[in-house]
């Protein structure tokens, strides 16, 4: 509803007295005060008439916005006669004058049931002049702050989701042990001294636990590849590679049948390695490395590229008795899964014996477990036997925040960010607790160190909320059905996507029915006000107080069915 004030200056100029002010010329833009981003702006726009202002007078505008039991003081303006010396703005005695004059106040949420008066302070020469205060506005409508300010934290609590941090348990783990068999230049043997090397006896080993701990490791398959170097006639290399790759698989196939494993000996071969020569050269600290390199650019027939290195007289023996060699050989993969506990396994570890788990298992066993308690439980246990894993002490917080206790979340958030102070979803939920706390800025700052958690974007709408960028909020919620996806709808002005929104809400709580009799105060239609409040009490019955105050339901307050449903 407009607003029109204005302020009439009675000021007789031969008398040296000022009038009463009466509303009649002046108007507050927005015509209904409104919290934005924990602020309440206002510029107050005014007209003095003709002849009104005494041409001594210094007069003091004050806006000030007044509720039951305090007050907040906005910035002043000041304005002078003709015949004062100063450097405030001049009134002329006989044109009259027009300013403008803004302010912002802190808001607290008294401010609902609130009044915006102008209080002035006046002088006529060396004379002060009262002059009665003047209210130009009612109320603040406060929706903006609605979850921000719920007197329960649980609905403050509820308009966002921690991140939780997440095991990193594999009941299955891929796994590989490699060994190379080498040979000389031009031979396909496999030689004696190749079979006893460190990495060939680890590779036998290996075989031989897998046989003896089949619950534990699985063979999936074995690799051979066989490559013979890039120097030479390529059918050469063909049939070099070849049977490198027979005489490889000859071996591990004798290897397995000796040790009793059963499994897929897959082979293929490589004639020319030209790409294992590239990745050498690249290491390696010889003379013209870089010439080498520009030659396997430049060229892709193997037979051009060849006799180019080959034409590098100066590195080329050097390639010869260092790099060559190394490509002359089979490789052997043996590829296993190491098996881990079942669901039931790490359960019952967990109840027999948790030393025995592993810090992932412990994780992954609060996932087994359902209800709050026993994940509580298992959590506390991880922290005694896991001191420093910041995990744990992060999704204690989560639990401690969802009941509502602030305090030991921000506790236990402080310990995981000691250990890990970059983790994301320890920083998204430190910005939890900070716009809980009315720290916008702080929030800001672990936000923005928070890449990557999973509950970032609902975080990041809540801050925008907090902030009074709805439009932004809207878009980080995206699809969200939440209280706070809503409020930050219903701020932005599409109503008919809020109350899509509120009814899609999993779990509705009383502020999910209070949102939705705002959406029906500001399109108009009081049964959705009243079926709503109504809901909304019955789950709070404080919430009867509050819409009694609340700005956004002034024109229903004589309302009889409005207010039964408060009852």
């Amino acid at each position: 509803m407009p607003l029109l004030v204005a302020m009439v200056a009675v000021l007789t100029s031969c008398g040296g007295k000022l009038g009463e002010l009466s509303a009649d010329y002046f108007t507050t833009n927005p015509q209904v005060l409104e919290a934005v981003g924990g602020k309440v702006p206002v510029t107050i726009n005014g007209k003095f008439p003709e002849k009104f202002f005494n041409k001594k007078a210094v007069v003091t505008v004050t806006p000030v916005l007044k509720w039951d039991g305090g007050q907040a003081v906005g910035t002043p303006a000041t304005f002078q006669g003709e015949k004062v010396e100063g450097n405030d703005q001049t009134i002329a005695y006989k044109a009259g004058g027009s300013y403008t004059m803004k302010t912002t106040f802190d808001y607290v949420p008294e401010m609902a049931k609130s009044e915006l008066y102008l209080q002035f302070t006046a002088k006529v020469g060396k004379k002060e002049v009262k002059v009665p205060e003047v209210k130009i506005a009612d109320g603040v409508l406060a929706t903006g702050e609605i979850l921000s300010t719920a007197q329960n934290a649980k609905y403050t609590v509820a308009a966002s989701t921690p991140s939780q941090s997440t095991d990193k348990f594999q009941r299955i783990i891929k796994q590989a042990k490699e060994a190379n068999i080498m040979f000389l230049i031009q031979q396909a043997n496999v030689r004696a001294n190749q079979l006893k090397t460190d990495e060939m006896n680890a590779l036998n080993e290996q075989m031989g636990n897998i046989v003896a701990d089949t619950k534990n490791l699985a063979l999936t398959n074995v690799e051979v590849t066989a490559y013979a170097s890039p120097d030479g006639e390529l059918g050469l290399n063909e049939k070099l590679a070849g049977n490198r790759e027979s005489n490889a698989a000859k071996y591990i196939q004798k290897q397995m049948k000796k040790q009793k494993l059963e499994g897929n000996v897959d082979t293929k071969y490589t004639a020319e390695d030209w790409d294992g020569f590239k990745t050498l050269v690249e290491k390696s600290n010889i003379q013209d490395k870089e010439v080498i390199l520009r030659v396997l650019s430049m060229y892709n027939d193997p037979e051009k590229r060849e006799a180019e290195i080959k034409n590098l007289s100066s590195v080329y023996a050097t390639l010869a008795d260092e790099i060559l060699p190394q490509l002359r050989r089979a490789r052997l993969t043996l590829n296993y899964e190491v098996i881990g506990r079942s669901d039931d396994e790490i359960l019952n570890t967990y109840s027999t014996s948790p030393k025995d788990l592993s810090v992932e298992e412990m994780l992954y066993a609060a996932t087994l477990v359902k209800s709050e308690a026993d994940k509580k439980a298992v959590y506390e246990k991880t922290t005694s036997l896991y001191p420093n894993d910041y995990r744990t002490f992060n999704n204690l917080a989560d639990i401690a925040y969802k009941n509502g206790d602030i305090a030991k979340a921000t506790s236990y958030l402080q310990k995981s960010a000691q250990l890990n102070s970059s983790a994301a979803e320890v920083n998204n939920n430190l910005g939890l607790v900070a716009l809980i706390n009315g720290d916008t800025d702080k929030a800001e700052t672990y936000l923005a160190k928070s890449t990557g958690a999973s509950k970032l974007n609902e975080a990041m709408g809540n801050l925008f909320i907090a902030q009074g960028q709805y439009d932004r909020a809207v878009s980080s919620f995206a699809d969200a059905k939440t209280n706070s996806a809503a409020l930050a709808q219903i701020m932005a002005k599409d109503y008919n996507k809020a109350k899509n929104t509120l009814n899609a809400v999993t779990n509705p709580d009383a502020y999910t029915s209070y949102l939705k009799a705002i959406v029906g105060a500001r399109t108009n239609n009081a049964s959705m006000v009243v079926s709503n409040l109504a809901a909304a009490v019955k789950k709070d019955s404080s919430l009867a107080e509050k819409a009694l105050k609340d700005a956004e339901f002034a024109k229903f307050v004589t309302n009889t069915d409005f207010l039964n449903a408060l009852k």
